[in-house]
């Protein structure tokens, strides 16, 4: 490797780590404001849940204290380094937590033993949406549901999706993979589940404010 290609690499990481830490406070200045739009219709989405509920990614457990205490909760999450938190937070809440590691592609969970499955502000990361999909499928029991919230592309033509598509290498790069122009409700369309139900909301976000929430069934 040649000294002017460890000086462009070296750039390139630094533009980077300038970029998420960018992209981490912008999401954090406007984090109070989105879940002000998102608690309710959280509320409403879990209100009814049952059972053994899996979510696919949950992070440090922002949605813990929409679940019922009677579920079984289990959490497929890759980053160790938020298991504590997890943990912590389901102490507070009194909710009986099981953490997995595995991948939105690779859900540790027997195939048909799984009553709900959720994911919030996870489809437009994930690096195969159909092979993402096809696990949820997998791990859900017939008649099963998939409860999801999540950003999606703005409509063909609009300004707005015009910025989605030009940032959108460079969102990827700063959002841990997220892809702002990511067209999901067409996923779910060609997935396989028996009914699809959503609604789009405006989550008053910079770029990836367009949102859709609903159920998908086995």
């Amino acid at each position: 490797m040649t000294v002017n290609q460890i000086i462009g690499d070296s750039k390139n990481q630094i533009f980077a780590n300038l970029g998420k830490h960018f992209f981490a406070w912008m999401m954090a200045a406007n984090t109070s404001k989105y879940d002000k739009i998102v608690s309710d219709r959280k509320r409403s989405l879990f209100a009814n849940l049952q059972g053994k509920v899996l979510e696919i990614g949950p992070g440090t457990g922002s949605n813990l204290p929409y679940y019922p205490k009677d579920i079984h909760w289990i959490g497929i999450e890759p980053n160790p380094d938020t298991h504590s938190s997890l943990h912590k937070q389901a102490a507070k809440l009194g909710l009986k937590i099981d953490i997995r590691i595995g991948s939105a592609e690779w859900l540790d969970a027997e195939d048909n033993s799984i009553d709900t499955v959720v994911s919030t502000f996870l489809l437009c990361s994930v690096p195969n949406i159909d092979y993402t999909l096809q696990a949820i499928l997998r791990v859900l029991k017939p008649g099963g549901r998939f409860l999801f919230i999540e950003d999606v592309a703005a409509p063909q033509g609009s300004l707005l999706r015009q910025i989605q598509n030009t940032v959108s290498p460079i969102w990827k790069a700063m959002g841990d993979g997220c892809h702002p122009d990511k067209e999901t409700w067409i996923a779910l369309g060609k997935a396989g589940f028996s009914s699809i139900n959503y609604e789009r909301f405006d989550a008053q976000l910079p770029i990836v404010t367009p949102h859709i929430i609903g159920i998908a069934t086995k």
